[in-house]
């Protein structure tokens, strides 16, 4: 079995090194010479636990190789799949599949023999039946199957997910690319890891589907926690009463800023976008979007009612990525509160564990420390913004001593509030009752 990934970036890179520790040749293309360069003298580009040994291991072994050269590969390969970036569009958040069209074009002008072309980026409902027509306007006698596989992996857990999933989806019109998809993921038959055989078109509104509901219960929930500050409510005890409902599930019911990152946003926009074109418009999904970006303001706004003002304030913000275990800051409500915080003339000291340098770039103001406490230093409050784990356990006493006052505001709700409040200092979690603006 041999595969060629067109895209060694986060998706291709991930799927690429999984695929070769399954025993399969892998070679990755991409066109960037440096990020190729890097690969092959064993840097890993991104950030993801796990990943370096992964693809070091597999690369010694020669099951995992790179290079810029396409038509070497797919011509020898029994699967191509394409696993380029789908940008949302600026305007219309509508997923931009030039990157896709243009591989598909790449492939059809080499491929010799029967080969299964994947589309494993996530692509809106009809991609893959747009890019068999590609392929077949250039390649019209090419003998080939185009199939949708998409991708499941969570930034900061990819691997863990890629070799232990949940399912896979395989989308295809054909017995002879769903046997060969079938073979390809024979090794996770051993985990009873269901397959679900599907339509092309099914197989492309799972992911989209999947990910717009996980992005209704975080926009639920902190709708939620908002309604118990202003009853006296928990929206801890509220989320696991719920969450005990088998129908319901807790995963998903933490209160918080708001999501972020590379797939809920996107997908939410290219989902609803899509929809609206098609006739059939997803009108909760539209409120969940913006409902998320509503809450990144309006923590914002929580954190200078909190301070009392604008005028002369520092907050040492905790946090820049938009989730532990990542270095990816794209749509980061971290980013959002400290753009906001930065117009309103307050000044913001930062501290992540890997995202820094990415957010100093992005923002312009922002000021980056070598950790919390530095970041605390003089600052009017604590605020933590994304759940690290090394976020967990804080020098309370230290902190204190540090801080122009002793005020946390935990917008994770990571801490107890009895345990902060018996440590000195005025404590703000998120849907734990009564707001108090006054600390």
């Amino acid at each position: 079995m041999r595969i060629t990934m067109v895209g060694a970036g986060y998706v291709g890179l991930v799927s690429g090194a999984c695929f070769s520790e399954f025993g399969i040749d892998v070679v990755c293309v991409d066109r960037d010479d440096g990020r190729v360069a890097r690969l092959q003298s064993g840097e890993v580009p991104i950030y993801e636990p796990g990943l370096p040994r992964l693809v070091n291991r597999n690369a010694e072994a020669g099951r995992l190789t790179f290079t810029t050269e396409l038509a070497p590969s797919v011509r020898e390969s029994d699967a191509v799949f394409i696993a380029v970036g789908t940008p949302g569009h600026r305007g219309d958040g509508k997923a931009d599949l030039s990157f896709v069209f243009n591989a598909a074009e790449e492939v059809a002008r080499v491929i010799e023999r029967y080969a299964v072309i994947v589309t494993k980026s996530t692509v809106p409902v009809g991609t893959g039946r747009r890019v068999e027509d590609v392929m077949r306007r250039v390649r019209p006698r090419a003998e080939f199957d185009v199939v949708s596989n998409p991708e499941f992996l969570r930034e900061g857990s990819a691997v863990r997910d890629f070799l232990r999933p949940d399912r896979i989806i395989v989308g295809s019109e054909s017995e002879r690319a769903a046997r060969l998809m079938d073979e390809i993921y024979s090794p996770l038959f051993f985990e009873r890891t269901p397959i679900l055989h599907t339509s092309r078109e099914t197989a492309e509104l799972i992911k989209y589907a999947a990910n717009s509901f996980l992005a209704t219960k975080i926009a639920f929930i902190n709708e939620m926690a908002d309604y118990c500050e202003s009853v006296g409510a928990n929206v801890l005890d509220v989320a696991l009463g719920i969450g005990l409902d088998g129908r319901i599930g807790d995963r998903f019911l933490h209160p918080g800023p708001g999501y972020g990152g590379s797939c809920f946003p996107k997908d939410t926009r290219a989902l609803t976008g899509g929809a609206r074109e098609s006739g059939a418009p997803l009108t909760i999904i539209e409120a969940v979007i913006a409902a998320n970006a509503g809450r990144k303001r309006s923590m914002a706004q929580r954190i200078v009612s909190l301070l009392g003002g604008t005028t002369g304030r520092t907050v040492a913000l905790l946090g820049l990525s938009f989730k532990p275990d990542t270095d990816d800051i794209r749509e980061s409500p971290s980013l959002v509160i400290a753009s906001e915080l930065l117009d309103r003339g307050v000044g913001v000291r930062a501290f992540d564990p890997v995202a820094m340098e990415a957010a100093s770039k992005s923002l312009e103001g922002l000021v980056t420390c070598a950790g919390p406490y530095e970041a605390a230093a003089g600052a009017d409050a604590l605020v933590i913004v994304t759940e690290w784990n090394e976020f967990r356990s804080l020098d309370l006493a230290r902190l204190k001593s540090v801080l122009n006052r002793p005020l946390m505001i935990d917008l994770r709700n990571m801490y107890s509030a009895a345990d902060i409040v018996d440590a000195g200092f005025a404590y703000h979690g998120i849907g734990l009752g009564h707001l108090d603006p006054s600390p």
